[in-house]
């Protein structure tokens, strides 16, 4: 029984995660049921790669555009570059990406997030995709959209 699980290819992810999950103490309440994990993190890489991802879980967290057949899944939510992603690039700037969340989500623990347009620190040279990634990842476990550029710095 896992809380949540991550599909990548180097990209850093599952750590940047653990780090703003611990920054806030960590996971809290209950997560998981079934044997199946509560949120599966599908990477940019990974997708692109066509791994193989485990049959179901609670929530999926994909690449927009991801080939091949995703898990079942009672809730999907995509990250990209495209409008119809429900966590996208709004803009850029120096050191920063504007994130917007397209559509209200719901967290592995029922608490809604409304939509909206966050802040997301950008390093020189830091891919924007596996940030999408990690900022999607940390939503979906209960971290509020004004709290993660703290925890992904």
């Amino acid at each position: 029984m896992e809380c949540f699980q991550v599909f990548e290819a180097g990209e850093g992810i599952e750590r940047a995660i653990l780090r703003g999950l611990s920054a806030r103490g960590g996971l809290r309440g209950r997560c998981a049921n079934g044997g199946h994990p509560a949120l599966l993190v599908v990477s940019p890489r990974a997708a692109a790669r066509g791994t193989r991802l485990p049959r179901q879980c609670r929530t999926v967290l994909l690449p927009g555009g991801m080939g091949g057949v995703p898990p079942r899944a009672a809730s999907a939510v995509s990250y990209g570059a495209s409008p119809r992603d429900s966590l996208t690039i709004s803009s850029r700037e120096e050191g920063a990406l504007w994130a917007a969340l397209q559509r209200e989500l719901v967290t592995v623990e029922g608490q809604v997030v409304e939509r909206q347009e966050f802040s997301l620190p950008l390093a020189p040279g830091e891919e924007e995709l596996p940030l999408l990634a990690c900022a999607g990842a940390l939503l979906l476990l209960g971290i509020p959209p004004e709290e993660l550029g703290q925890a992904l710095s």
